[in-house]
């Protein structure tokens, strides 16, 4: 521990300071990487992160990353994928920002709740413990409890994980108002860690005008200018842009900032996020960051070439696909991309595995109820057909009529959660007869509830942190077109996100007429997997296999399911 933290840690009680340090934990074992980000938000900063932290795992250090969010949410359960994209979910069963997403595909392992922070997790944390008398005697604020205890969560995740550095991405942009305090927190985290052991990085974006025809730097020094108010130094800067950041750019960023020009990196605009990695090793990134943090004595330069020539033959399978496919994703929410992140990742990684260029159609579901718009002249020319998930009524029925279409053409059908329960709906309406088949979520009073809310949900009131969530078991049936897909497996493990369920008292009447579940949760009816046997492919899952997908080990649902839609 370092000569500051040790005297800080050693005077918490009866002085002004409060600075809670994990029994065990030693300064400087663990570095910290800290992402901020200028100009505005919403320009990769998660993406950057992500990919830095998997250029210093290559070199065979162990790296955990981190994410905070200044919202008074605890999670991002309840939030609006219009709003903030996607809600991912861990193997633990936290709800968390998109971000996550993207650090469990880049760095390959699943991460859990210690590495995602709210401004409400740490709020109620605080409350909680203050209560309790945790802080008897004292009067709690910002300074220096609320950034104590920020400080400890870092400092628990370095421990806990073992790491060499733990990269912190601060969400939102340097001057809201809900990220003030942690922004604060970074800077007495170096000022009590050593400097050496702290590296400050500034997202920042450079304006292209079309008008103008030339880069602009003056919003990015003007938003350097906060953090640098903020006391926080930057040690690299780097500009994110449409086109490559010009030299002379970089030197007026340079000159600002007190930031030399070898570490002022241009992040321009690139086919893939998995390029972005290749992008910072190209600029001597790594190299950088290796040097000011004194990590080179950890490094292992047998497996970073070893992983980097993993990396660069799946980047070869990307940017030289030998054929094209066009997957139709049906929704509600495809006015925004970022709802289905996931989904379009795990298409990515599987169209590489198969060498395919996967082009998404996005088709409104709403279109078909509202503007009457017809599924056939939507759909003519897919290959095949995702339903993803979702909650609510508007779009359902559009998206029955997609299932149908592809039930009908022999069109390769995914259905994620929601279009497993569409799917459901879909055959006992058509196939098995019953008229008017529907989910209680949408119609409470329908004459055939095929969809049910799960039994344990019946009594809960709130809304957040509720479902079933997270990682859990599949029992797989053998001899099903799963069996063979999730090679041999009688058990599987998958993430969930969901309230309602097939309903048990149907499952008799939809399996005489041709439905097979071949996936079913341990010990319980709740049935997981659909499929269509004699179909080109056509699956349903009643849990998001998007969310366990990585570039190099793609999930086995998409990788068939792009193989079918090839044939």
């Amino acid at each position: 521990m370092s000569d500051i933290l040790h005297s800080i840690a050693k005077k918490s009680d009866e002085h002004e300071f409060y600075t809670p340090v994990p029994t065990g934990y030693v300064s400087g074992r663990t570095k910290y990487v800290i992402v901020f980000g200028t100009v505005m938000s919403g320009i990769g900063k998660g993406i950057f992160s992500s990919s830095l932290a998997k250029l210093l795992q290559n070199k065979g250090l162990k790296v955990s990353p981190i994410k905070f969010d200044g919202y008074l949410n605890v999670d991002a359960g309840t939030l609006n994928p219009y709003r903030h994209g996607e809600v991912f979910v861990l193997d633990d069963g936290t709800e968390c920002d998109m971000d996550l997403g993207t650090y469990e595909r880049m760095v390959e392992r699943n991460i859990s709740k210690d590495n995602y922070l709210t401004g409400g997790k740490i709020f109620t944390s605080i409350l909680g413990q203050e209560r309790r008398g945790h802080y008897l005697g004292r009067d709690v604020q910002f300074i220096p409890h609320v950034t104590g205890e920020i400080k400890k969560f870092l400092r628990h995740l370095a421990l806990k994980d073992e790491c060499d550095v733990v990269f912190v991405e601060v969400g939102g942009t340097v001057g809201d108002i809900e990220n003030g305090y942690f922004i604060e927190a970074m800077r007495q985290l170096a000022y009590e860690e050593g400097k050496e052991n702290v590296c400050f990085v500034a997202l920042t974006y450079i304006l292209e005008p079309t008008f103008l025809g030339e880069q602009k730097s003056k919003a990015a020094q003007l938003g350097i200018q906060n953090l640098l108010s903020a006391g926080v130094q930057p040690d690299i800067i780097a500009c994110r842009a449409h086109n490559p950041v010009t030299e002379k750019v970089r030197e007026k960023i340079s000159i600002y900032s007190n930031v030399i020009v070898k570490r002022v990196v241009s992040l321009h605009d690139c086919d893939s996020i998995y390029e972005i990695p290749s992008m910072l090793k190209e600029s001597g990134l790594d190299t950088e960051v290796v040097e000011m943090l004194g990590l080179e004595p950890r490094i292992n330069r047998k497996t970073e070439a070893e992983e980097l020539k993993r990396w660069d033959g799946f980047l070869e399978r990307i940017r030289n696909p030998k054929k094209k496919i066009t997957v139709g994703i049906t929704g509600k929410y495809t006015g925004l991309r970022d709802s289905y992140a996931s989904i379009l990742k795990a298409l990515e990684h599987a169209g590489a595995y198969n060498n395919a260029d996967v082009q998404v159609k996005w088709i409104e579901t709403t279109d078909f109820e509202t503007k009457k718009k017809k599924v056939l002249e939507e759909l003519k020319d897919v290959d095949g057909i995702i339903v993803p998930g979702g909650f609510g009524k508007r779009g359902t029925e559009g998206k029955i009529e997609c299932v149908k279409y592809a039930r009908e053409k022999n069109i390769p059908y995914l259905g994620l959660c929601f279009g497993f329960q569409m799917a459901v709906i879909e055959y006992a309406r058509n196939v098995c007869g019953l008229k008017d088949a529907n989910t209680t979520e949408v119609e409470i009073s329908t004459p055939h509830p095929v969809i049910d809310i799960l039994p344990e949900q019946k009594h809960i009131q709130s809304l957040g942190g509720n479902m079933r969530l997270g990682g859990h078991d599949i029992e797989v049936k053998e001899d099903s077109r799963a069996f063979k897909i999730y090679g041999g497996r009688s058990v599987v493990r998958e993430r969930f996100r969901h309230r309602y369920e097939c309903n048990p008292e149907y499952i008799r009447i939809l399996e005489e007429h041709g439905l097979v579940f071949s996936g079913k949760a341990p010990k319980q009816p709740i049935m997981q997997i659909l499929e269509l046997p004699k179909h080109k492919f056509f699956m349903g899952t009643q849990y998001h296999p998007e969310f366990t997908s990585r570039p190099l080990s793609p999930n086995p649902l998409f990788m068939e399911f792009v193989k079918s839609c090839l044939k």
